[in-house]
């Protein structure tokens, strides 16, 4: 069985960790943090700098949908 629960707080998540070992209940749970190199991080401050001083345009959303809808069918 799986069960997906929605959490709001990181209260939430400790208390219900908490929970699940008092129980003793045999559980798994994912992490949702991304870890991203060095290059990665400079490659997003500079994509972001060069938006803001206007060097670059942002994407029309109907093309990058349009590449989404060809990657994933």
């Amino acid at each position: 069985m799986t069960v997906t629960i929605n959490l709001n707080s990181a209260e939430q998540e400790k208390n219900l960790f908490d929970f699940l070992e008092k129980m003793n209940f045999d559980y798994q749970h994912d992490q949702d943090s991304v870890v991203l190199t060095e290059n990665q991080k400079e490659e997003i401050l500079k994509r972001d700098n060069d938006f803001i001083s206007g060097k670059k345009a942002a994407r029309n959303w109907d093309e990058i949908k349009k590449e989404l809808e060809r990657v994933y069918r």
